[in-house]
């Protein structure tokens, strides 16, 4: 439950400054070639790290983005380009190339800040000038489970591709939450009330499924028009920190300095009762979630019931602390986070039997 008391523990929060990359073991990477998230890809992440120079990218208002944009050396350049359409088609377009004569690769940007340093390629149709956006990154198990997890469990479709080393994501358009909190959160058409409940809901969904470090720069704001109201969705975009930290309280976004705002909102507009009630409801539908994907989840189950994706001494702590805040035993056996995170499933599915 929200309650004032929280915010005495946001300076408390702290993230592993360099989370170790996990490799993709065999029947994880079979899991992928059956689901069809692994192909063949026409460059991969080290290729694009070839490039000569580079220049900072900075915001409108002349602030430093941590991003680079990246210029490959002549002889290598069209190759790459070429390259890059082609993953755009496979991702999109399912491999098709007809679209790719008219497409043109505008800029390649490399960010310097973070654990998984992605190059952001913006990619533009030459008919219209409409843009869009993919991310190439280096694959990290935890990360793609992460993406598996967020594409089943979240009311959101994902698309990513893996090759090997390279993982690449589809661009996730919002607001971000940082930007949302400085231009977006006051504005009078906009009810406070289903922000608030909206938080709620996106907290609720990142403690089930272990998806930790949600500050307010690592989701969007999708908004959306609705007859006489704007309706908000918050959607996760970084998924490095998916059931790897110990400490349970990093896996709820409320607990975070970073969105005081959002906690501040649910106290003043939301009363014990209607909180409870949001979190039922996202309980309920990620259950259902699971029933319909119950092949799927047992697939990935039993992939991650034996993968190392974290450490024992983390394991160790945050099946403890589950432990004590669920007062359920169980989950102080687990040795391992698959074990973990099966068992915050099995409890979420036999709370919706009742």
């Amino acid at each position: 439950m929200f309650s004032l008391i929280f915010f005495y523990l946001y300076t408390m929060q702290t993230i592993s400054r360099k989370k170790i990359f996990f490799p993709i073991n065999k029947a994880f990477r079979n899991y992928l070639k059956l689901y069809e998230r692994e192909v063949r890809l026409p460059l991969s992440y080290e290729e694009l790290r070839y490039y000569d120079q580079s220049v900072a990218v900075y915001d409108k208002n002349g602030v430093d983005t941590l991003w680079e944009t990246v210029f490959y050396p002549q002889s290598m350049a069209a190759n790459i380009h070429a390259g890059l359409k082609r993953i755009y088609s496979i991702l999109k377009a399912g491999g098709d190339q007809t679209a790719e004569e008219h497409l043109f690769i505008e800029r390649v940007d490399y960010c310097i800040f973070g654990n998984s340093h992605p190059f952001r390629i913006k990619i533009v149709n030459t008919y219209n000038e409409v843009y869009d956006y993919f991310y190439i990154k280096k694959a990290d198990a935890s990360r793609i489970y992460g993406l598996e997890l967020e594409h089943i469990l979240s009311p959101f479709w994902i698309n990513f591709l893996v090759d090997g080393t390279t993982l690449v994501e589809e661009h996730i358009a919002g607001v971000p939450g940082d930007q949302f909190i400085q231009h977006y959160l006051n504005r009078p058409e906009f009810n406070p009330k289903r922000i608030a409940k909206e938080f709620v809901k996106f907290n609720e969904r990142c403690f089930v499924r272990l998806l930790g470090d949600m500050r307010s720069y690592n989701f969007v704001f999708d908004i959306t028009p609705d007859f006489d109201d704007v309706q908000f969705r918050i959607r996760a975009i970084d998924f490095d920190q998916q059931f790897y930290e110990g400490r349970r309280t990093l896996y709820m976004p409320q607990f975070f300095k970073e969105n005081r705002v959002f906690v501040e909102l649910a106290i003043r507009h939301l009363n014990a009762e209607v909180v409870k009630q949001y979190q039922q409801e996202e309980r309920a539908v990620i259950a259902r979630r699971i029933k319909t994907q119950r092949h799927r989840i047992k697939d990935l189950r039993d992939v991650i019931m034996t993968d190392r994706v974290s450490f024992p001494e983390k394991i160790q702590q945050l099946g403890s602390e589950l432990a004590e805040y669920y007062h359920d035993p169980i989950f102080a056996r687990c040795k391992t986070m698959g074990e973990i995170i099966e068992r915050s499933l099995k409890r979420l599915l036999v709370s919706s039997l009742r």
